[in-house]
């Protein structure tokens, strides 16, 4: 899979994409990433990307002529055709639609993504309408510009692409995870993988060695070795975060009767 980020401040990315998971990645041939100047493909001696917006206001906007150049200089496939030949061109924004997990899989599908980093008050739209497919936006606050939100994504990405991770299944069963298929799977430690499906919920609390910590205990159904009782302990505290922290996507997901049981005693008793 490969990546090509456009932006004016290419030394950015020198740091996020040489450690850990993306520089494995990266060294193991997995996935490359490419980062291409704006400035490089201006045509004035100042290697202007930026002009004032039309119509008066703060700020100033990033010129299309740069961008428009720098995507042709990539030799994708016409807008119309990208969806089959596995292309994308994402326009990074505080106006977009929100990322998320499922959208990180679907890029995670595809071959090739070039990413537009947006700065100052924005893009000239006509970027948007000719050269991009989608736009994006990772939350509801606004940033300096694009980079951040691109070394958001790409980690996002990269980790889902098939041997990017020790154990392939840590991506499956975690956090804004949707995949409940291991309902019936055993794990290596022969625990059954449904103490670990999040099925769209947050992630449940996890511990590890010291049992005991400053006096404080690990809860004792992960202790216990029951793994009904590990499985239903999960399931709650999945429950009980999600309702704490996240409590929209309750709404998006498939509720059991086992769950609407437990959500109901949380609201009751909150423990």
């Amino acid at each position: 899979m490969r990546f090509d980020l456009l932006t004016i401040f290419p030394e950015f990315f020198s740091g996020p994409f040489d450690y850990g998971i993306l520089k494995r990645a990266r060294t193991t041939g997995l996935v490359e990433i490419a980062m291409h100047d704006l400035r490089s493909f201006t045509h004035d001696r100042h290697r202007t990307v930026d002009d004032r917006p039309f119509g008066g206001g703060e700020g100033m906007v990033l010129k299309a002529q740069p961008i428009y150049d720098a995507i042709r200089s990539l030799h994708l496939a016409p807008k119309q055709e990208r969806v089959q030949k596995q292309e994308t061109v994402i326009l990074l924004s505080a106006q977009g639609k929100p990322f998320s997990q499922p959208l990180a899989q679907e890029l995670a599908a595809t071959e090739r993504v070039v990413i537009v980093c947006g700065r100052y008050e924005g893009v000239d739209e006509r970027v948007n309408e000719m050269l991009c497919d989608r736009e994006i936006s990772i939350g509801d606050y606004v940033l300096s510009g694009g980079e951040l939100a691109a070394a958001v994504i790409v980690d996002a990405v990269v980790r889902l692409l098939p041997g990017a991770l020790g154990n392939p299944d840590s991506s499956r069963f975690e956090s804004f995870g949707a995949d409940d298929s291991g309902e019936h799977e055993t794990a290596e430690d022969g625990v059954p993988r449904s103490t670990y499906g999040a099925g769209g919920l947050l992630d449940y609390p996890h511990y590890t060695r010291p049992a005991e910590f400053m006096g404080v205990p690990i809860p004792q159904a992960l202790a216990s070795g029951d793994h009904e009782a590990i499985r239903r302990w999960r399931r709650r505290m999945a429950l009980k975060k999600t309702l704490e922290n996240r409590p929209d996507l309750l709404e998006k997901i498939v509720i059991s009767d086992e769950d609407r049981e437990i959500l109901a005693d949380l609201r009751r008793y909150g423990a």
